[in-house]
């Protein structure tokens, strides 16, 4: 075990899992003890995820995942528990013990960070010196300040083969770290070169200021227009936003969700602090969700090209799916933000935010201008789909709303479109209905986990039991001296009571120091099974049933497996003797 389970308890008792959580996910739904909210871990919109205040764990009933709060923020940081354990520190002051910092994973991230971070402030410097006038004149045709070249750490990428590997040699980083990050790429004849030449750099920073990757633009003639850093141990471009870092202290209470990195600089330095942008995709749930963490509305202020209109769509399917508010800014006479306000001025653009649309009004707009209405054709059309569309709406009184609105630019009752519109909401409810119940029988006796298998769902149950009894009563390991964990059907449940019984030998047993040792699978797995209920008051016996159990089903395996064996030995027996023609 990496930390001192005193150490790990005392964190997880100064970290309230409600506390933390909540900084993260709106837990506004309460069943019984346990508070409820959407889950941050996939896109939802009945809240599954729960946070049990006296057991001190999460779950989330729609994609398996949980565990305790080390675990949570493992997972939504993208951390691995050494690091887990240093944030949760650093969050309510602890001291993490000295000795304890040998996590070779966690010392790689760090080597990497503080890479990125002289990479940046090299590419920072050549952008202020006189080599660095291609960067410099282009800043200045798009308007960008000095001040906000220095707030955003913009640098220039010299037009060289070697500039980057030099300086970072220089200073005892190694071709390895850098190939990792990303800076260099291999030559064709050994060796390698800067990955970034000629460009414009714009540093990616994390929500907690650190330098995780790049994304540079080409000065000049060259493809790829922009470059972004590859995946690497601390870049995630699908899980990270550019501007996001500043964007979440904004007081502005939403977030202008953009398409390109010099939209949210010249936004923000024409006071729009809310900005931020995708890297070089679009949106994903990921970035949604992160979002979501620090505000409850998002304008899409997407390019008014066909490209954007269909980014804006899906960017609109994925944020609603997190119960966010969601509006549309549509621009005329500019092509994207930073046009509009270099031409109009920033109080024209916040006219232009004031009046943006809700985003099914925008939708509904859209979908009008794909049909010609002067045509009964084509009224048929837009009314089918339009109806299609608002029947997915979980509110009665939005789909009636939006029934009589469709109804209005038709001209049909606005009756017959409510009854379409709820004839296709019953429809839609059965077939999800039949859906979740042929899914539920699919799953009936499986793993509650889906990426672990139980091919024997009564020895599973009972090794289920096993480990939930010795979780609850570890003095009963004294019971079961002949048990080994090869002897677990599942090998995932084996591994819990190898960890079990050797944490138990050493001292208490927690959630938080599991963390550490088991996997992410098995500790969601764990969280799950321990919610099972189970009386200790005869654990002797229970525990004796479910090791009797264990050997039955085995004994019955092993016999089974002879059977077959000895029918397959006689098959190939009996074809070798049909061969010689007896």
């Amino acid at each position: 075990m990496p930390f001192p389970e005193t150490f790990l308890q005392e964190l997880s008792d100064r970290n309230d899992i409600v506390d933390v959580v909540s900084s993260y996910v709106r837990l506004t739904k309460k069943s019984g003890a346990n508070l409820f909210g959407l889950c941050p871990f996939h896109s939802e919109k009945t809240p599954s995820f729960s946070v049990a205040p006296d057991k001190q764990i999460y779950h989330c009933f729609g994609c398996g995942k949980g565990g305790s709060v080390i675990n949570f923020i493992m997972e939504i940081e993208n951390l691995s528990f050494p690091e887990a354990v240093e944030f949760l520190a650093r969050r309510v002051g602890m001291q993490v013990p000295e000795e304890e910092r040998n996590d070779p994973q966690a010392r790689r991230r760090e080597q990497l960070l503080a890479m990125n971070k002289d990479a940046a402030r090299f590419f920072y410097d050549q952008f202020r010196a006189p080599s660095g006038a291609p960067a410099q004149d282009y800043a200045l045709r798009r308007e960008l300040s000095p001040a906000t070249v220095k707030k955003f750490g913009l640098g220039y990428a010299p037009d060289s083969w070697d500039s980057l590997v030099n300086a970072m040699k220089a200073k005892g980083y190694s071709e390895g770290l850098l190939l990792q990050a990303g800076l260099v790429r291999k030559g064709k004849k050994g060796g390698v070169y800067d990955t970034f030449r000629s460009r414009l750099m714009f540093p990616v920073f994390d929500v907690r200021g650190n330098v995780i990757g790049f994304s540079g633009r080409i000065l000049g003639d060259g493809e790829p227009k922009y470059m972004n850093s590859p995946e690497t141990p601390v870049f995630n471009k699908s899980r990270n936003l550019f501007g996001m870092n500043l964007a979440k202290k904004t007081k502005l209470g939403y977030i202008i969700l953009c398409e390109g990195n010099v939209d949210v600089v010249s936004m923000h330095q024409a006071g729009f602090d809310n900005a931020v942008a995708s890297l070089g995709t679009s949106l994903t749930p990921e970035q949604a969700r992160l979002i979501s963490r620090y505000v409850n509305e998002v304008v899409i202020a997407y390019d008014s090209d066909g490209a954007g209109q269909k980014a804006t769509q899906r960017a609109i399917t994925i944020l609603e799916k997190l119960d966010l508010k969601v509006r549309v800014l549509t621009m005329e006479g500019a092509k994207d933000p930073d046009e509009f306000i270099k031409t109009k001025g920033a109080d024209a653009f916040r006219n232009l935010l004031a009046k943006s649309e809700d985003h099914v009004d925008y939708s509904l707009r859209s979908l009008q201008s794909r049909f010609d209405l002067t045509t009964g054709e084509g009224k048929l059309d837009f009314l089918k789909e339009a109806e299609a569309f608002i029947a997915g709406f979980s509110g009665k009184a939005e789909r009636e709303l939006y029934a009589m609105r469709v109804s209005d630019t038709v001209g049909v009752s606005a009756d017959a479109v409510k009854q379409d519109v709820e004839r296709l909401r019953k429809q839609r409810e059965g077939r999800d209905k039949r859906q979740a119940e042929k899914q539920e029988m699919n799953l009936a006796g499986r793993s509650p986990v889906k990426t672990i298998r139980y091919e024997n769902t009564r020895c599973a149950m009972a090794e289920e039991g096993v480990i939930r009894l010795l979780y609850k009563d570890p003095q009963l390991f004294d019971d079961v001296p002949e048990l080994s964990p090869e002897e677990f059907s599942v090998p995932e449940l084996g591994n819990m009571y190898r960890v079990l019984s050797q944490q138990t030998r050493a001292g208490p047993v927690t959630m938080a120091s599991l963390s550490g040792a088991l996997s992410a699978d098995e500790i969601s797995l764990l969280t799950i099974l321990l919610q099972k209920p189970e009386t200790a008051a005869n654990g002797r016996k229970a525990l004796s049933d479910y090791i009797d159990i264990m050997q039955t089903e085995r004994q019955s395996r092993e016999q089974s497996d002879d059977l077959l064996s000895l029918a397959e030995n006689l098959r190939k027996k009996k074809g070798y003797t049909d061969q010689d023609g007896n």
